[in-house]
């Protein structure tokens, strides 16, 4: 989710299964398995394995550091492509009711295209995702100033947020059952005006039964705000616009903004209205009636679940290649945004293929826009001894 001024400027510029014993969890650097061009191989055991991790280099920034890809695959033909820039999601391969895979994410096959800008496709969101209303908030008396990115507001983490960090790895395991990444950062003290020195681990994990997990966790030693999401553009088509995707969100209540998109604080009702997807449909089939300029979705809505366990939030069906996603989260709300703000000529992403407005869509699981300053909304600061501990699973099959 974006406004007009951030899409432009972009577009221009739970944890681990316990299904299977543990056959192997190290760090990458330690006696790798070496394979053409540097890249680092690791399998569940000897023999067919049902998962694969690879390593493999991604270029570097204009300073030298390396970055990294990471390709994660499973024997349904699933394969997950993560860089540590950003902890972006480069592709997503997963199968339609044939059997033949497709890229279902919007991104970039090389990394400079990336540094040139883009809209967050596929990245970590933070260390406040979504925004923060003229980018101030008050903790205990302390008024803090972050940076105002999203015209009179902060929006995503600031200018440089944590969509363009590099983080670091930590460890990786491969079992039957999964193939898992653990990546770290250190977010110091007023970093884009935030308070404290914030530590996060965010482990990326794709499953044998087609469950794209992100567990994310984070503590503090100063009170501060967290809210951190993946950012990914899905089209489980693989092209052309999303009108036709049938969606069902299990919200009965949305959070209506003003003109910039900060929350008035209501929790509105979704019946009758264009955001009412308590049952499925097409995302196209009332579009036009959000009162967006330009049209489409970017509305936060709340979960009934609460966030307070894990549980379904949406459900995606393509009729056509018959692929479904379900998100689950234990977040208390998802904002879905449209791609309202891709050119007209479309963006072009990983093998060729052009993507219009309307071309993607993104749940982005979170807390509420503006919580931090919103005593209404679900808490958004967290404390020393505190942790910030939440997983969100995006889970494919056919139809």
């Amino acid at each position: 989710m974006n406004t007009p001024v951030s899409r432009r400027q972009a577009l221009a510029g739970l944890g681990v299964l316990a299904a299977a014993p543990l056959v192997g969890c190290m760090h990458f650097d330690s006696t790798p398995d070496s394979g053409p061009g540097g890249s680092q191989r690791r399998t569940a055991g000897p023999g067919h394995s049902p998962m694969n991790l690879e390593r493999t280099p991604f270029g570097s920034l204009a300073d030298g550091t390396p970055v990294s890809l990471f390709t994660f695959r499973n024997a349904k033909g699933t394969t997950l492509k993560v860089m540590n820039y950003g902890l972006i999601i480069t592709e997503l391969h997963t199968a339609d009711r044939n059997g033949k895979p497709g890229n279902v994410v919007l991104g970039f096959d090389n990394l400079p295209r990336y540094l040139a800008g883009h809209p967050f496709f596929g990245a970590i969101a933070g260390r406040v995702a979504n925004r923060i209303a003229k980018g101030r908030f008050t903790i205990d008396g302390r008024e803090y100033s972050l940076a105002v990115n999203n015209g009179e507001n902060h929006l995503h983490g600031g200018l440089v947020g944590f969509d363009k960090k590099v983080w670091k790895v930590e460890e990786d395991e491969t079992t039957p059952a999964q193939a898992r990444v653990r990546f770290s950062l250190l977010s110091p003290d007023g970093d884009q005006g935030y308070p404290g020195n914030l530590k996060v681990t965010v482990d990326y994990i794709l499953t044998a039964d087609n469950e794209v997990r992100i567990h994310y966790r984070a503590t503090t030693d100063k009170a501060t705000p967290i809210n951190l999401t993946n950012h990914s553009y899905f089209n489980l088509a693989g092209q052309g616009p999303i009108d036709g995707h049938q969606l069902q969100i299990a919200g009965d209540r949305y959070t209506p903004g003003d003109a910039g998109l900060i929350p008035t604080g209501e929790l509105a009702p979704v019946a009758g209205t264009a955001f009412d997807f308590t049952t499925p449909h097409a995302i196209g089939e009332r579009i036009e009636k959000t009162g967006l300029t330009p049209t489409g979705y970017d509305h936060n809505f709340v979960l009934n679940s609460g966030g307070k366990s894990l549980a379904l939030a949406a459900h995606v069906v393509e009729p056509n290649s018959g692929r479904v996603m379900e998100v689950l989260t234990d977040r208390p709300g998802v904002q879905l945004y449209t791609a309202n703000f891709f050119p007209k000529e479309g963006v072009t992403c990983t093998g060729g293929v052009t993507f219009p407005p309307h071309g993607a869509f993104c749940l982005e699981t979170q807390n509420f826009p503006d919580a931090v300053n919103k005593p209404s909304f679900p808490k958004s600061v967290w404390r020393p001894g505190e942790t910030y501990d939440t997983t969100t699973i995006f889970r494919f099959s056919t139809r």
